[in-house]
């Protein structure tokens, strides 16, 4: 699959996941056989662009190739002038967020409340794509709500507008995350247009990977909340689209290794004190998938130190039984 003069390594996408992918987990997710990771978007409100989160967000060193950077709002110029400026700090590919469907972003008239303005929706995308040399790609939800199902009609704006990819997301922007995702629309969106489709929305086994391909045809899939804590979920799907071959999860060993280096990331990307911090919610999503492991979340969450928490998973997960190297942690 090609993204403009890019050629991915596979089908499946990690999606765009604020609080989740940042440089840290996209360079696990990648290493681990994701064929596309997209960062946490960013605001192209200039005010905020030089705060530390956005710092932290625009950074792409050591990252893998196409490096793919999400941007919200919902002003055309000021989304046009944020694509610019991504590009010239290193983005190959500029994806535009109107899917997310948070308060915080939809009060503001950006992610998946643009959906409901078809004119601005065209406006948005007519001028980000003419302000960069680079592919930009759009990522939706079906519609406004289940009764406003516009998703083929924004999907032919973005096909007009130049737009070299789109992800759907098969919920509204009124359904959040509650009930299932439903593919009907995908499928609709991907027989209407020409350009490839990613199909998002709780994919969350190879076998789910390849049953929502049959059912909407669409290019590939987009990987979301399904793969934290699971980072190798991706390259576990792009084996079985690509192959026809099942991998199973890494042995309680090989889980701590990643475990262990993502931790390790974490600390030297956001230093110690943010990084002690926001290691806590990926541990827990470790943690809560082996039952035995689960109620030591509390626990992990208490610790306020580095070392700390290398410790004490260290020792969780000797006694769960997976063999972990002493002295490569103390390195």
């Amino acid at each position: 699959m090609h993204i403009g003069p890019y050629r991915l390594a596979n089908r499946v996408a990690l999606a765009p996941m604020a609080g989740v992918t940042d440089l840290p987990f996209r360079r696990l997710a990648a290493a681990q056989g994701a064929g596309l990771v997209v960062s946490e978007m960013l605001s192209s409100n200039p005010q905020v662009q030089n705060s530390r989160k956005s710092q932290w967000r625009s950074r792409h060193d050591d990252e893998v190739e196409p490096r793919s950077v999400q941007i919200a709002g919902s002003d055309p110029l000021e989304l046009a002038a944020a694509a610019q400026m991504n590009v010239a700090r290193g983005a190959q590919i500029i994806d535009i967020n109107m899917g997310c469907p948070a308060k915080k972003v939809c009060r503001k008239a950006a992610g998946s409340a643009l959906l409901a303005n078809e004119s601005l929706v065209a406006d948005i995308l007519g001028a980000v794509v003419n302000a960069v040399d680079v592919p930009v790609t759009l990522k939706i939800r079906t519609g406004s709500q289940p009764g406003q199902r516009n998703g083929v009609s924004i999907a032919r704006i973005a096909e007009d507008a130049g737009i070299a990819l789109l992800s759907v997301h098969g919920r509204t922007r009124a359904c959040a995350f509650k009930g299932e995702a439903e593919y009907d629309t995908i499928a609709e969106i991907v027989a209407a247009i020409d350009i490839p489709v990613l199909a998002n929305g709780d994919i969350d086994s190879p076998d789910k990977a390849a049953a929502v391909l049959q059912h909407t045809g669409a290019a590939g899939v987009m990987i979301g909340r399904a793969a934290q804590g699971r980072p190798w979920l991706c390259g576990q799907i792009a084996a079985w689209l690509e192959r026809g071959e099942r991998i199973s999860d890494p042995d309680l060993a090989t889980q701590w290794r990643i475990i262990r280096e993502h931790l390790a990331a974490l600390h030297a990307f956001y230093g110690e004190f943010m990084g002690v911090r926001i290691a806590r919610k990926h541990v827990g999503w470790y943690l809560q998938q082996h039952p035995t492991l689960a109620s030591q979340r509390k626990a992990f969450n208490a610790l306020c130190t580095a070392e700390a928490q290398h410790r004490h998973l260290q020792a969780l997960f000797e006694a769960a039984g997976g063999n972990t190297d002493h002295k490569e942690l103390a390195a």
